[in-house]
């Protein structure tokens, strides 16, 4: 048997370890300092993408792909990203607004807000904040999608 398949098993076994490791942690977090299911369910998955990108990176290093080669890769790719985000500042603000909703914004996720329009109201519980979008679920079970510029511009009423 070759030695990098070996690798390969053994880098993915322990990308399945480390991950049911996070779970198991951060649930412990939560029970301790009694989170919500929703604040700790952004971070894990950041944890699984950081875990994820770390699987790739051990397993091209394993089956061994010139560094240049990687490098001309990511470099091209981070230059279409670069390119599309400048090209939609929409874009770039609606991910810069994630991170604002999430980090410093009184809403958290499961609680039930309206946001004030002039038109009409939206009201519905925050189901989940994307990097484009705050996923609010209506009353009829309607899910509404709105950019977080939108979210984080318009007034919100928490209701308690």
């Amino acid at each position: 048997m070759d030695i990098r398949i070996l690798e390969t098993i053994i880098a993915i076994a322990s990308f399945f370890i480390l991950r049911v490791g996070s779970i198991k942690s951060l649930a412990r977090i939560q029970r301790k300092y009694d989170y919500s299911k929703y604040r700790i369910r952004p971070i894990q998955k950041s944890i699984n993408l950081f875990i994820f990108v770390t699987l790739i990176t051990v397993i091209i290093a394993i089956w061994g792909v010139q560094q240049a080669n990687i490098l001309t890769f990511i470099t091209s790719f981070l230059t279409v990203v670069g390119i599309a985000l400048v090209a939609q500042w929409s874009i770039l603000s609606n991910i810069s607004s994630a991170i604002i909703i999430f980090i410093s914004h009184p809403v958290k996720l499961g609680q039930s807000v309206t946001i004030i329009d002039k038109e009409f109201d939206i009201k519905g519980q925050v189901s989940d904040i994307g990097l484009f979008y705050v996923i609010l679920k209506t009353d009829t079970n309607e899910k509404v999608m709105i950019p977080n510029i939108i979210f984080l511009q318009k007034a919100t009423k928490i209701n308690l």
